[in-house]
């Protein structure tokens, strides 16, 4: 098992499922949470070099581009409208980081 790729899907799904529960609980702190988490998992794809790995940092980065304004446009401005859109962007980026992960999953799979 390779114990690496273990933390960064570990990280890619918590930075996913964090994300969707400020979505359900529209907090300072749970958005604080989201971000610092999807930085922990762009921080852990920056070294990996796989067949998608281009892909699935740029994924990661799209979200964090999204969280950061967000949380700065809720803690600063109070502005939860354009905090939950910029966290649904994050959410669609993460979807999109998930998927990319299954297929490099399955094209490595392919090449035993």
């Amino acid at each position: 098992m390779n114990w690496g790729k273990v933390f960064y899907i570990f990280f890619t799904l918590m930075s996913l499922t964090t994300s969707a529960a400020f979505l359900y609980e529209n907090s300072v702190v749970a958005l604080f949470i989201a971000g610092s988490v999807n930085v922990i998992s762009t921080l852990l794809k920056i070294g990996v070099r796989n067949i998608l790995s281009a892909e699935l940092l740029a994924g990661s980065l799209v979200a964090d581009l999204h969280l950061v304004p967000a949380f700065f446009a809720l803690q600063f401005y109070g502005n939860d409208r354009i905090a939950v859109g910029l966290v649904i962007g994050a959410v669609v980026a993460n979807v999109y980081t998930i998927v990319v992960s299954m297929i490099e999953s399955s094209k490595e799979k392919a090449d035993f």
